[in-house]
């Protein structure tokens, strides 16, 4: 899908009507809402029309909402759901983008190291984009599903608004100007495999193929000036819209400007010497050299092209966060009105708490063993007290809910 600035409300489209007891619960729920309530829990067996009732209580409060969910399965059916609900309205998925993944790991008892390994779905990594294009578009027709991922570290919402890209016919650009703005949002020229993340260059005529669309844009110029702005399929070259204006986004959520970028390789470098420094003076001449090569090997790419395997392990720096301080996530990307809907919250609310505990192990020996420097540690998913930090209105939705649940309710 591509954005041009508009605005659409939730418009839920069923040939079913509320019955039994959701006409209350749709009514509960919604006053709820309004008056401030900041938990809020939906009861319902397997069956009972529990998405319906949500589905209804978004389309009356009209905000945009992210559903959570427990694992990538309940979340695709949820997303279809939601899909067919509200089929004029942005929808989106946002779950991991790995088909596998192994996790960079250091097991220091066999002295075993194991470099990250991993596939990345490419189909699910557009959703993800497409989710973070249309919080960014200024809709408030948003409703996105997503499974605990969206706890995990992204980039700065900052940085990517920066690196948007919004053209109009008639405007004066000059295509030089463009094209320096395709590469600094993480745009690839290329000139054979035109897919997404890339752009081609042939005369007057910029191709540019968005990292979360399935549509193409083809920008015209006359001189110095934007001609013709359209929509294109990207097999068959036919014209599938034409626009006025539209916004291109980053291809990568990790997208940074070259200005926090020369900063963050500044720091990268200044960490590196400190903590090379502190494995030399107490005995570690092993893990200061392994630390030294591996963080100059990856400034020397990021230098080269704005990025390197495992950038994600340097976003502190790229984010501008001090030590310690929590990572940028999706609900970051959120207007602060927005509502959460947690489903199955019994398991999914348990998982929430369990990610940060995992992730802080493994990342420990990385760093103790010269693999990683400490800025690595703060890649990571939120810490719960982090997460409930940044709710804002929250409706559990639950056959058992679980204590917490309860307690939250005032139950």
């Amino acid at each position: 899908m591509l954005y041009t600035s508009f605005q659409m409300n939730f418009n839920l489209q069923s040939e079913y009507k509320p019955t039994g007891d959701q006409p209350q619960a749709i009514e509960k729920l919604t006053k709820g809402i309004e008056i401030g309530e900041k938990y809020q829990t939906l009861l319902g067996v397997t069956g009972s029309g529990k998405t319906f009732t949500v589905a209804n209580v978004v389309q009356n409060v009209q905000r945009p909402t992210i559903v959570m969910a427990h694992n990538k399965t309940l979340a695709a059916q949820l997303f279809m759901e939601f899909k067919e609900f509200f089929p004029d309205n942005a929808v989106e998925y946002f779950v991991s983008y790995y088909d596998y993944y192994q996790p960079e790991a250091y097991i220091a008892t066999t002295g075993t190291y194991i470099e990250k390994d991993l596939s990345i779905n490419e189909e699910v990594e557009k959703l993800r984009l497409s989710a973070i294009a249309s919080l960014l578009s200024g809709r408030r027709d948003v409703l996105i599903v997503a499974s605990v991922s969206c706890i995990y570290g992204v980039g700065n919402p900052a940085e990517f608004h920066k690196s948007l890209i919004s053209i109009a016919t008639g405007e004066k650009v000059t295509r030089t100007a463009l094209l320096h703005s395709l590469v600094n949002a993480l745009y690839s020229r290329t000139l054979a495999d035109f897919q997404r993340g890339t752009f081609r260059v042939k005369g007057d005529v910029i191709d540019v193929f968005p990292a979360y669309a399935d549509n193409a844009v083809r920008i015209q110029f006359f001189g110095d000036e934007i001609e013709k702005i359209q929509s294109f399929d990207p097999v068959s070259g036919n014209v599938t819209a034409n626009f006025d204006q539209i916004q291109i986004y980053p291809a990568n959520l990790f997208v940074t400007s070259k200005e926090t970028l020369n900063g963050a390789i500044k720091n990268i470098q200044d960490d590196m010497v400190k903590q090379v420094d502190f494995f030399s003076e107490i005995g570690k001449p092993l893990e200061a050299k392994r630390l030294q090569e591996r963080t100059e090997l990856d400034l020397e790419m990021i230098k080269e092209l704005g990025y390197c395997s495992g950038i994600e392990n340097y976003s502190r720096y790229l984010d501008g966060r001090l030590p310690g301080s929590r990572p940028f996530c999706l609900l970051d990307y959120f207007p602060k009105d927005y509502l959460m809907v947690i489903d199955e919250s019994h398991v999914t609310v348990p998982q929430v708490h369990a990610m940060y505990g995992g992730d802080r192990s493994r990342k420990e020996a990385l760093v103790e063993y010269g693999f990683r420097l400490p800025a690595a540690m703060d890649n990571r998913p939120l810490k719960f007290e982090e997460y409930e930090s940044i709710q804002n209105q929250v409706i559990y939705v639950s056959a058992t809910p679980a204590d917490y649940e309860l307690e939250k309710n005032g139950w």
